[in-house]
């Protein structure tokens, strides 16, 4: 199985865009960077067509250590979220996508 990895997404920027090596990485960095600023000032990212990248805020709880059967406080925290848009859920599974939905 492969991964897709940042050098392959910036050698993909420069063979179909025509940037050069070093303005297809910084341009890649300039995406993920304002994806991240978005994320971290709790602001939605939705990219048609492929899906949303969210942040939910997920209250303190109790947890149980599976081990020992104890039971510990779990933090509220932060959680990054990603729904895929149905395009490419259909697109994974090679289904025609849904008739005028590009979420």
């Amino acid at each position: 199985m492969n991964t897709v990895t940042r050098a392959h997404l910036t050698e993909t920027i420069y063979t179909e865009v025509g940037l050069s090596r070093n303005e297809s990485a910084d341009l890649l960095e300039t995406v993920l960077e304002r994806m991240c600023r978005a994320l971290e000032a709790g602001e939605s990212v939705k990219i048609s067509g492929f899906g949303t990248f969210s942040v939910r805020q997920k209250g303190r709880r109790i947890g149980r250590n599976p081990k020992t059967g104890v039971e510990v406080p779990i933090l509220p925290r932060r959680v990054l979220v990603f729904r895929p848009s149905q395009v490419l859920k259909a697109h994974v599974n090679h289904t025609p996508p849904p008739a005028g939905d590009d979420e």
